[in-house]
């Protein structure tokens, strides 16, 4: 029985204990999942505790993704090339989110080479999504209300246009990856009609709930929408592929989300 956890500041709606429950089990392995919501003022207490031996890994989420990485000996693949941890294991960070945003925009049809996108927020998952369309040929557009989160983003990887000011303009498709939706926000969208109304498609990394203000204002003004929890979903499968020390695999991961959404269709 593996033991893990996820910390973020509210993880108390996430679907993280399920969906990595029902992946261990997919591959032949149980879990035992924590969600463990921590203010700023406790991280470091938790993370100490966490990497006690107690617990075999844990997720990193909202808005720890970057404060992690001090505590740690190394940062392997993806966490050194987006300066961001989703998962630690043995004081390693590894990151999966890229891997598994890569995966939602392919297992729905979108290719982003050649596509204007604007992505709203440099924060973890931004800089990983960023770095993924860019070498994916996309042109990328990146805006956060922290302007300085945008510059360091763009002295960091130089791959996208960084946005001072947020207007109306054409774009085939706009990510939501601020947050800003869900929890104490729910209700709320980080942009308006006016944006949403020139873009082509509507994506929210957002899951919970299903259907946010942002993509709801998208889908009213008849844009094709698409929420997270397709991302969450990869991105545990490749983490669970580390923790277990097997080699992952993207038809099997397609595969595995497929039967989740037919076990959890709510």
């Amino acid at each position: 029985m593996y033991k893990m956890a996820v910390i973020g500041k509210d993880v108390s709606k996430s679907d993280s204990a399920k969906m990595h429950t029902f992946d261990f089990r997919g591959l032949g392995s149980e879990c035992e999942y924590e969600l463990i919501s921590v203010s700023k003022e406790d991280l470091d207490s938790t993370v100490k505790r966490l990497m006690s031996g107690d617990y075999d890994a844990f997720n990193v989420t909202i808005p720890y993704k970057l404060d992690i990485i001090p505590y740690l000996d190394r940062l392997e693949g993806d966490a050194r090339t987006f300066g961001a941890v989703n998962l630690v294991k043995e004081k390693v960070g590894y990151n999966t989110d890229g891997i598994g945003f890569q995966l939602l925009l392919e297992n729905n049809g979108i290719r982003p080479k050649g596509m204007k996108v604007l992505v709203l927020g440099a924060g973890g998952a931004g800089r990983s999504a960023v770095k993924k369309l860019a070498d994916a040929g996309a042109d990328v557009y990146v805006y956060d209300l922290r302007k300085e989160s945008v510059d360091k983003l763009y002295e960091e990887f130089g791959c996208f246009t960084p946005l001072a000011v947020l207007e109306p303009d054409d774009y085939d498709l706009i990510i939501n990856i601020t947050g800003v939706g869900m929890h104490k926000t729910e209700g709320i969208s980080p942009v308006g009609a006016d944006i949403l109304s020139r873009t082509k498609m509507a994506c929210d990394l957002i899951y919970y709930p299903r259907k946010s203000e942002f993509l709801r204002i998208a889908e009213s003004l008849g844009k094709p929408i698409l929420n997270g929890e397709g991302m969450l979903f990869y991105q545990a499968y490749y983490g669970d592929c580390i923790v277990l020390g097997r080699e992952p695999n993207a038809e099997e991961a397609k595969a595995l989300f497929e039967e989740y959404r037919r076990v959890y269709p709510d």
